[in-house]
């Protein structure tokens, strides 16, 4: 089989996040350095932080980051030898650890500063928004004119429009007048794949250039976030990991690339279950499963081996 490993982004952060990957000491050196860029172990932060803090931009993506790479350390044992890989906004920073070309300690420094980059990148007073059922061109007339555009296209004309709060709202009253079949806020307060954080783009490129990248895991393809293409250039793959900060997800395409790549199953690394349910919304007849969905590694295995055994 070849297993569609996704590494989800912000949104799903809550207190028992870490319940399955907190729980084993394979992740224990992972959370020991996310703390150190927390102040604390994720694993107890959580579990105290107020709603907002577990929505602020650095710590969201520092949580993300160290849900996905804890998630494959304990799954490194159990995985198909034949894996692609895809990240979903700061979920693509710890794709590039799970396909074995980042070092994962890497990967968290990177994931902080990327948030640090978009911080000092945001004008403030922004804001994201989930609309679903307009054409993409539709959708992007609604933008013309205002400072918000679609920053993420999902499968099944379902998108994330991003920018200047005002001007979001805008478009999200102009979206359901349209006849928009949902229209919903997303728990997260900046403009990410936008042209106002343009200003992260090259501040997260020097990080980057400043990490050791290795070929990626034999049996592995990692793809790129704002084309779903193959990332077969390390350079030309950190140009685009960088640029994803200001230009829009391309969601749906990375999805079909796993397809074509020959993907027999789709398994989201967390937090959360919305990349699943995504894929399997886009992709009916192969299955697809979180690891928020089973409470041990032995129950993943289980459902990997079934899945393989047709």
């Amino acid at each position: 089989m070849t297993l569609a490993i996704l590494c989800s982004g912000q949104g799903a952060q809550r207190a028992d996040m870490f319940e399955l990957t907190g729980a084993v000491p394979q992740a224990d050196a992972l959370f020991a350095h996310a703390g150190r860029l927390l102040g604390d172990d994720p694993r107890n932060w959580v579990r105290h932080a107020e709603p907002d803090a577990l929505r602020e931009n650095r710590a969201a993506q520092i949580l993300c980051t160290v849900q996905a790479l804890a998630a494959a350390a304990l799954l490194e044992a159990v995985w198909p030898r034949r894996r692609c890989v895809a990240g979903y906004s700061v979920g693509e920073v710890a794709s590039w650890s799970v396909a074995g070309m980042i070092d994962p300690h890497d990967a968290l420094d990177l994931a902080d500063a990327r948030a640090r980059a978009m911080d000092a990148a945001s004008g403030g007073d922004e804001r994201m928004v989930f609309v679903r059922g307009l054409a993409r061109a539709q959708l992007a007339q609604l933008c013309d004119g205002r400072d918000a555009a679609i920053a993420i296209a999902n499968p099944g004309d379902a998108f994330v429009v991003a920018g200047r709060q005002a001007d979001v709202d805008a478009v999200a009253d102009a979206a359901a007048r349209d006849g928009a079949l949902r229209v919903a806020p997303v728990c997260v307060r900046i403009a990410s794949h936008t042209r106002r954080l343009a200003a992260a783009v090259p501040a997260f490129r020097a990080s980057l250039a400043a990490v050791n990248v290795r070929r990626s895991l034999p049996g592995t393809r990692l793809f790129s976030g704002i084309d779903g293409a193959s990332v077969l250039d390390v350079d030309a793959g950190l140009d685009k990991l960088a640029r994803q900060i200001a230009e829009p997800v391309e969601w749906a395409a990375c999805l079909a690339a796993c397809v074509e790549a020959g993907a027999t199953a789709f398994l989201e690394l967390g937090p959360g279950r919305a990349l699943a349910e995504m894929a399997g919304g886009a992709y009916p007849a192969l299955p697809a499963r979180s690891v928020a969905d089973f409470r041990s590694v032995d129950g993943i295995a289980s459902w990997l081996a079934r899945v393989a055994a047709g």
